[in-house]
């Protein structure tokens, strides 16, 4: 009896060790994908870079938008300016005009040096008056010299837009 199951013990184990390398020499291919996916830094809510609106679609929905509407939606657009302060806005290119970009409920900011580069941003797009103090302000965290800031004596309509999460394009 003692002999069977010796027998039995080193069967099991030849069987046992057998299948473990038959499994170890077929790689799983199912977990191997190539990346293909730009690299971003995240500010503010997790979004992602999928249904963009193109330039054009973003620049059709500022022109439709009156004082007090709003759309949210999703594009990727050009830094052209960011406070210099402590990045608590940043100016982005749309066509032919600027977005005033502001975050919401001031819960993150940008880094003062990405001028030039792309983001892309998700949140509330909508038409704002900005009062002659709000734009000197602006101005002077701009670094704006006293000449260029003495020079804002109007209300200005401006494309602003309320960030809730921004992915910066490294």
């Amino acid at each position: 009896m003692k002999k069977l199951i010796v027998l039995l013990s080193i069967f099991t184990l030849l069987f046992a060790c057998k299948s473990e390398n038959k499994e170890s020499k077929v790689p799983d291919t199912t977990e191997i994908k190539p990346k293909l996916e730009e690299s971003y830094s995240s500010f503010g809510e997790k979004i992602s870079d999928k249904n963009l609106l193109s330039k054009k679609e973003i620049i059709e929905t500022y022109k439709n938008l009156k004082v007090g509407d709003t759309a949210i939606v999703k594009f990727a657009a050009k830094v052209n300016e960011v406070c210099q302060s402590k990045g608590c806005w940043m100016r982005l290119s749309i066509g032919d005009e600027e977005a005033m970009v502001k975050f919401k409920n001031y819960g993150f900011f940008m880094p003062k040096n990405i001028a030039d580069k792309e983001v892309i941003v998700h949140g509330k797009a909508f038409v704002a008056e900005i009062s002659i103090e709000e734009q000197r302000h602006y101005a002077e965290d701009a670094g704006k010299s006293e000449e260029e800031i003495a020079v804002i004596i109007q209300v200005e309509k401006t494309l602003s837009f309320e960030a809730d999460g921004v992915l910066l394009i490294e």
